[in-house]
């Protein structure tokens, strides 16, 4: 049955899959009729990526890692002022893959949701605020921890390379989210009592609206 719509997917753009995964085929029409069916294959390749990776019992997180990484950074950089008309707004990843633009958050958003899809467990996952110390800017990463007291693994659309945290001595990390979770990088790894839905509000509306995008 599951290779069955495997092939209708492939046969229908998309349908049978998108359902699968939380994402309707009223949602694709919706996305090709106001972004055009380019940006509907994008959202079909990222299911496709997902789907294909939960049916290879081989996939080693590695190569989980590996896929997300790429498959987002491939979006064009763009300004929340400038793509969004806000300072500082945090997009889905349906709405960044549909519009094929985001910054730093919108692609740790969607590595992060990547991940979570294709059973990488959210206790490893933590979006993690930092300080790019050669931009002198706000930055935002995807932090992956193969265990709890591990050295997390960083997923960065700066720098492309997927390396330990001690490599990347270019930033400088502030405070991490993962869930309803928050962490402050002064408490070294101590989860905090503050629940990131209510302390990040850009993060409990993201959700909202990703609630309202795969509803049935």
């Amino acid at each position: 049955m599951r290779l069955i719509c495997c092939l209708l997917l492939c046969m229908s753009a998309g349908c049978a899959l998108g359902q699968y995964l939380g994402v309707s085929e009223h949602l694709l029409s919706e996305v090709e009729k106001h972004y055009g069916a380019e940006a509907r294959q994008r959202l079909v390749d990222w299911l496709l990526l997902m789907e294909n990776t939960n049916t290879r019992p081989d996939a080693v997180e590695q190569q989980k890692l590996e896929s997300a990484n790429t498959f987002f950074n491939r979006v064009n950089w763009v300004s929340d002022k400038e793509h969004w008309g806000k300072e500082d707004y945090w997009a889905t990843p349906v709405e960044t893959l549909a519009t094929n633009g985001g910054d730093c958050e919108d692609f740790s958003i969607g590595k992060y949701f990547t991940l979570k899809d294709t059973r990488v467990e959210s206790d490893k996952l933590r979006i993690t605020y930092v300080k790019s110390l050669e931009l002198n800017q706000a930055h935002m990463v995807l932090a992956y921890y193969p265990s709890p007291d591990a050295e997390p693994l960083i997923l960065d659309n700066i720098n492309k390379t997927i390396l330990p945290a001690s490599k990347r001595t270019d930033l400088l990390p502030i405070y991490s989210f993962s869930g309803g979770s928050l962490w402050l990088a002064q408490s070294r790894g101590r989860k905090l009592k503050a629940n990131s839905m209510k302390t990040l509000p850009q993060w409990r509306d993201l959700n909202l609206r990703l609630q309202e995008e795969i509803k049935p």
